[in-house]
């Protein structure tokens, strides 16, 4: 088996998602798979060491201990960049990353790395996502966004990159596609990439599911303060309802809904609130938390008596106070890039469902042994 790399064409296509999919039914399989981040950007400290955020989740989720230094040998923090270009001797990334492989590959029988945002990013210190799948001798799998014209337009530049230092590309997961243009997808983008030589891999269904944020995420984009029920911000918000428009007909679901309100309407709010969920007869509060919002320019608005509500304390909601005003936050709120964290299980479950579902595994593995062979025919 050859080495994958798992790229994209750029930031919040999938990689991470496809990355998890490929390790998890790799391993259901049957295949000792490893996975590691080469190089990574955002990071967490790790009993004292760094390591990138993907690399301590997917250590919690596929269940390896984590190695910093093997699992995400090069992190490109803040003045990395700036650091390298003053003084290259100073880095040794290349081998860094080659040290890490050298630990990892003996153990599994395929390991797989995760790329990072488009197939440039970190050229800046020599370590393309390219460079550094052709330094470690990998395949790669090529994650693209959903479409046909838009799709080949940002495969073709990428691939360019990989071509051009001779990495041979498994195939192309098409990631995010509306679930009706499925079949209008596979068959143009199937066919364009048959004349490119790439074999489509699979074609992945948008879900919804994946883009649900949690309170603890959405008390970050609001600036927020947790004012009652901190230990339900791991509750998933599917909608969001500004206070003003609460109505019956306003409603596109009855559950998860954030509340987004000032405090000047709060009680209002709530009261419309419950008169709809006896409507609809509902067992518990459709309500996944509130933003009790400010008016945008003063600090001191926020009294604690005045979210001191029961029936945020009967259904134990999370509610957050914050500064912006309802329009603010809802904005806020509705730009939040989620990610897929050890804090969402329920996104964790349906993404390896979802890549086990719709990408051709007994193709990629078939490619990949005829990489593998092909490579060791050309060796001396």
């Amino acid at each position: 088996m050859k080495n994958i790399y798992v790229a994209a064409t750029g930031q919040h296509i999938g990689k991470t998602t496809s990355t998890l999919g490929i390790v998890a039914n790799l391993q259901k399989m049957g295949y000792n798979t490893g996975y590691c981040k080469p190089v990574g950007q955002q990071y967490l400290t790790v009993d004292g060491a760094v390591a990138d955020k993907d690399a301590v989740l997917f250590s919690q989720v596929i269940g390896f201990e984590l190695v910093p230094d093997w699992h995400s040998p090069v992190i490109l923090a803040r003045g990395a960049t700036k650091s390298y270009l003053d003084d290259p001797t100073a880095f040794d990334y290349p081998g860094d990353i080659r040290k890490a492989a050298a630990q990892l590959e003996p153990e599994v029988d395929v390991m797989v790395y995760e790329g990072t945002g488009h197939p440039g990013v970190g050229g800046i210190v020599d370590l393309s996502n390219a460079d550094v799948a052709k330094m470690l001798g990998s395949a790669v799998v090529m994650v693209v966004e959903g479409g046909i014209g838009r799709t080949i337009d940002r495969l073709i530049m990428s691939t360019a990159l990989f071509r051009e230092q001779q990495v041979p590309i498994v195939g192309v997961i098409v990631n995010k596609v509306i679930p009706e243009k499925h079949d209008e997808v596979a068959h143009y983008v199937g066919k364009k990439l048959e004349k490119m030589g790439l074999p489509l891999l699979g074609v992945v269904p948008f879900d919804k599911t994946l883009l649900f944020p949690i309170m603890e995420t959405v008390n970050q984009a609001v600036d927020g303060r947790v004012a009652l029920n901190g230990h339900r911000l791991n509750n998933r918000v599917e909608d969001i309802m500004a206070g003003s428009l609460v109505d019956l007909d306003e409603f596109s679901a009855f559950r998860n809904i954030l509340l987004v309100v000032s405090h000047k309407r709060l009680n209002e709010a709530i009261e419309k609130v419950k008169e709809i969920a006896r409507m609809k007869k509902l067992k518990r509060s459709p309500l996944s938390g509130v933003i009790v919002t400010g008016d945008g320019k003063h600090e001191n608005w926020f009294k604690p008596e005045n979210i001191q509500h029961p029936y945020f304390i009967n259904n134990e909601i999370p509610v957050i106070s914050t500064q912006l005003d309802t329009y603010g936050s809802v904005v806020k709120v509705s730009r939040i890039e989620v990610k897929i964290n050890t804090r969402t299980p329920w996104k964790i479950k349906r993404a390896i469902t979802l890549i086990r579902e719709h990408v051709d595994f007994d193709l990629m593995i078939r490619r990949l042994k005829e990489i593998a062979a092909e490579g060791q025919a050309q060796s001396p």
